[in-house]
């Protein structure tokens, strides 16, 4: 999908503000911790490449989720360590340890697999990852991890990290997640070769349990100025969110009272009324269930009439505004502000998901 260069909706990436954001975090939390900078899903909506570009000097090292986001920093000229959190077929194996691009491994079966696959096992970088409770990928039991790190040293494979992923250390609620923790911890410390890097620390156990980093930290939504728990916990310190997005009115009009808008014709007005039209709509990523949100124009709140459609949204204006006016769906304007989390609430999810779909069509602009 091409970007809409030839529109007004665009979403703006400060990518001062994401380096800003690593530095407050790093601040933070103890001192020599290796940190990893998770840019997968196009670094969540912000630009993958772009986004490494500018924190390389910062971090150690990135995260991604699949071995073509690995390439795409490689062919960008990322020459630091990459970490890929998921799991790719032995097919792919050749091509990753070309790249040197480290792996997650979880299972004898993959390694059985791998050592069919004829790539060169002895070049390749793994991280083992446990389960602690997340219930996806993982070794489960420490005999489980005993066995794949002999048979990954028997392959002269190195064996670089071992790590896992907690399911709830966003939650106040803090049980289940030392319930996670006191295993992984037990199950690192009895292993029969214990790697060198030890990571458990994402975003959410940066903020939060920073005193159970190991010698690595995993920063992803934190860096882009986002509350990992939505709106459960409050930040332990500022952040400044990266991204922002913005259109234009491109038609504006004053209907009667009895009118319909939109699909459906599920709104109809009462009186008569200025409404506006925006070029946005749910193949951008701005859903269907944005219907009755507002977003801001001159730093008022203007609510979402009729159904989003596919390209086109319309809105309610307090009056008359000239065509090319600003709008403003996640961002500040004057000293109104729509954040990501904001959005998220209204379609009952996360601000992960807010910004992880904003699509192609919808070109990032940086600053």
């Amino acid at each position: 999908m091409i970007s809409s260069l030839h529109r007004p909706t665009v979403a703006k990436v400060n990518l001062n503000a994401i380096k800003d954001n690593i530095k407050q975090v790093q601040s933070h939390i103890p001192t020599g911790k290796k940190a990893y900078a998770v840019v997968k899903a196009n670094a969540y909506g912000h630009g993958a490449v772009e986004v490494a570009k500018a924190i390389d000097p910062d971090i150690d090292a990135y995260c991604v989720s699949n071995l073509d986001e690995a390439l795409e920093l490689r062919q960008a000229g990322i020459t630091k360590e990459i970490l890929i959190l998921g799991i790719i077929l032995a097919d792919q194996l050749a091509l990753a340890i070309e790249n040197n691009v480290t792996l997650t491994v979880s299972s004898l079966e993959w390694l059985e697999d791998a050592k069919q696959s004829g790539a060169d096992l002895s070049k390749l970088h793994v991280h083992l990852k446990v389960d602690s409770g997340m219930g996806r990928i993982g070794v489960r039991s420490l005999s489980e991890a005993n066995a794949l790190i002999a048979a990954l040293l028997a392959e002269d494979s190195h064996i670089d990290g071992v790590f896992t992923h907690f399911a709830t250390a966003d939650e106040a609620n803090a049980d289940k997640f030392k319930q996670q923790l006191h295993f992984f911890t037990e199950l690192v410390e009895s292993l029969d070769h214990k790697p060198a890097l030890v990571h458990a620390s994402n975003s959410a156990t940066s903020l939060w349990h920073s005193e159970t980093i190991f010698n690595a930290v995993r920063l992803g939504i934190v860096i882009y100025g986002l509350n990992p728990s939505g709106t459960d916990l409050d930040l332990p310190y500022p952040l400044t969110a990266a991204l922002s997005l913005e259109t234009r009115l491109v038609h504006v009009k004053t209907i009667n009272a009895g009118d319909t808008v939109g699909y459906g014709a599920t709104y109809q007005a009462k009186e008569a009324e200025v409404v506006g039209t925006i070029p946005i709509g749910y193949a951008d990523g701005w859903t269907r269930d944005m219907q009755g949100f507002s977003v801001l124009v001159d730093g008022q709140a203007c609510e979402i009439i009729g159904r989003v459609s596919m390209d086109q949204v319309t809105i309610r204006l307090p009056k008359v505004y000239p065509i090319g006016t600003k709008v403003t769906l996640i961002g500040q304007d004057g000293s109104s502000v729509i954040s990501a989390t904001d959005v998220a609430d209204k379609r009952g999810t996360i601000n992960y998901e807010v910004l992880c779909v904003l699509s192609d069509r919808v070109p990032r602009k940086y600053f």
